[in-house]
Formats: structure tokens, C-alpha cells, sequence
């Protein structure tokens, strides 16, 4: 078993920084999301374009409580043994969206495997809320693989997202450094093609930074075409804490514009590429950039 804590971690690069919070909307936000008492994956995940977004009044709402019940190598998430979900977040989150003034919603979740259809049920809820409070409002969900359960996913499906993301994370030999079986990176294939053939405009992303090859970068984004998936965002991973896997390169601005450059080649319609990119990082932008090509 992989000892992350006997891994020499490689030193960050300067001109990677992180923006410090100091503009009145980020604190405004903060406000709001105590207020309705709401969960983000930007704090929970510790992503490092918080004080951008919330900057900028755009926050990723994280439903289904905020305690996973998976243990990725990779992800700050609290891990253990979660609440029962609360049936007051879809209406919690949508009076946060609409106090916010949003046109553009992203929701995501903790894996919740203790629960029959995997938290399928809040995230459609979460939707109808979304779009019953603010006319027009496009909403994107980045949800788990529900164990590969079709019924789960179809309840999302019904309930009419805008874009369903699900991440890879990363290339397949990859898994085992993330502590996630080899297994589910077939799943999320899965999960992406049967949401495609469903109608839903699909996307996912990647981390780089892990130990991966090229080789293997390219095999990824085939493996994600050839499961019709259209929207792609690739990240440089970020070592949350010593007891996570560690960062094995810092990939340079250039290598993921090179990247970026590719995954077009391989006929994605649309790429965030860049060492802070993260699933939800500009969703706007990249949901306004298809739509306007698909016409």
C-alpha cells in the first residue's frame, strides 16, 4: 500500500500564487452562506479560487451535508459518517442563488454510498427549486458515480440540469494513487455515456500532477470522447494536507495550454485548461462558449 507520508513532495513553483480575500463581495457571500447555513466545495475542498469566485458573488454549492463517505487520497473533504440529509437544502441553496443574483448555478455533493440512490433524489430537488425561484437560471451539477446505479442517475436526468459534469479525476493507472479502485474509472465512463445518450450536455475533468504520463493524459480525454463527453477542465492537483497524496510535478502555464490545444484536437467543445482550474472554475464561460457554437 502506497505510504504517502515516505514520498518526497516536489516544491512549488513561485509563480504559482493564490489570491487572499479583501473585496467586500467575498465577505458578502460568506455572510449569505451562514445565513441559509449552506455547505461550498470551496471551502470544504479547500479550492484555492475561492477568494476569486466568491469575489466575484459565484460560489459551488455542496448538498447532501458535508461529511464524504469515501476516503480519495486526494480530496480535503471531511471523511466519515454522515448526517441524514436535510430536506431544507434545495430550497436553502436556491434563496442563496437568488440573494446572490446568479444566472449560472453549480451544484455538487459528497459521495454518499449509505444512502439507497446514492443523494440522486436531493440533487433533482435541488434543481426544481433552482429553477422554480429564478426563471431562466442554468444549472450544472457535478455529481458521484452513485455506484454506477442508472436509476440514480436518470433521477438527476429528469429533472433537467443544464450540464452534468462528473470527474475522472484522473488517467486510469492513476486510480490506485487516489485510493479509488481501478474499477471505477470505467464506472465514470459509464456514467458519462449513459448521461449523454440521456440527453444531458455532459463534462468532466482531470488532475495533473500525480504521477501521470502523457501517454496516459491522451489515453484519458480518448477514453472521455469515446464516451461523447463535451466539456473538459484540466487542474493542477494541489496537496491539501501531509496525510494526502502528494503533488509528484507542477505542470508550467504553457504545458496546459499544450494541453488544452489537444484535448480541442481530440474534439471537446469546450476546455478550461490552467494550473487552478477546477470543475466548476468559469462554468459559466465554458457552458456561454458551447451553447454559442452549438447554433
Amino acid at each position: 500500500m502506497l505510504n504517502l507520508e515516505e514520498i518526497q513532495t516536489v516544491k512549488k513553483p513561485s509563480w504559482l500564487k493564490v489570491k487572499f480575500p479583501s473585496e467586500s463581495n467575498f465577505f458578502r457571500v460568506s455572510h449569505i452562506l451562514k445565513k441559509e447555513r449552506l455547505h461550498t466545495i470551496c471551502q470544504s475542498a479547500k479550492c484555492p479560487n475561492i477568494s476569486e469566485c466568491w469575489s466575484k458573488k459565484t460560489a459551488t454549492f455542496l448538498i447532501l451535508g458535508d461529511v464524504c463517505t469515501r476516503d480519495c487520497a486526494f480530496c480535503a473533504v471531511k471523511k466519515g459518517i454522515p448526517h441524514p440529509p436535510s430536506i431544507d437544502e434545495p430550497h436553502q441553496v436556491a434563496e442563496a442563488v437568488a440573494r446572490l443574483g446568479l444566472q449560472y448555478a453549480v451544484v455538487t455533493s459528497v459521495t454518499r454510498d449509505d444512502l439507497p440512490d446514492g443523494g440522486a433524489f436531493l440533487f433533482a430537488e435541488t434543481i426544481e427549486a433552482l429553477k422554480e425561484k429564478i426563471p431562466g437560471i442554468k444549472v450544472e451539477v457535478l455529481i458521484p458515480d452513485f455506484q454506477g446505479d442508472e436509476k440514480a442517475l436518470e433521477t438527476v436526468i429528469q429533472a433537467q440540469p443544464d450540464v452534468l459534469n462528473h470527474n475522472l479525476e484522473t488517467t486510469e493507472p492513476g486510480y490506485p494513487r487516489i485510493r479509488r479502485p481501478t474499477k471505477n474509472y470505467k464506472r465514470s465512463l459509464k456514467i458519462l455515456k449513459k448521461a449523454r445518450e440521456k440527453g444531458a450536455v455532459t463534462k468532466s475533468g482531470l488532475m495533473v500532477g500525480l504521477g501521470e504520463t502523457r501517454e496516459e493524459i491522451l489515453q484519458s480525454f480518448s477514453d472521455l470522447r469515446d464516451a461523447s463527453c463535451e466539456l473538459l477542465t484540466i487542474g493542477q492537483y494541489l496537496q491539501p494536507t501531509r496525510a494526502h497524496a502528494p503533488v509528484r510535478e507542477y505542470y508550467s502555464p504553457s504545458e496546459f495550454k499544450e494541453l488544452k490545444d489537444t484535448a480541442f484536437d481530440f474534439g471537446f467543445r469546450g476546455v478550461e485548461s490552467g494550473p487552478l482550474v477546477r470543475s466548476s472554475y468559469m462554468a459559466h464561460r465554458m457552458y456561454n462558449s458551447f451553447k454559442e457554437k452549438a447554433f
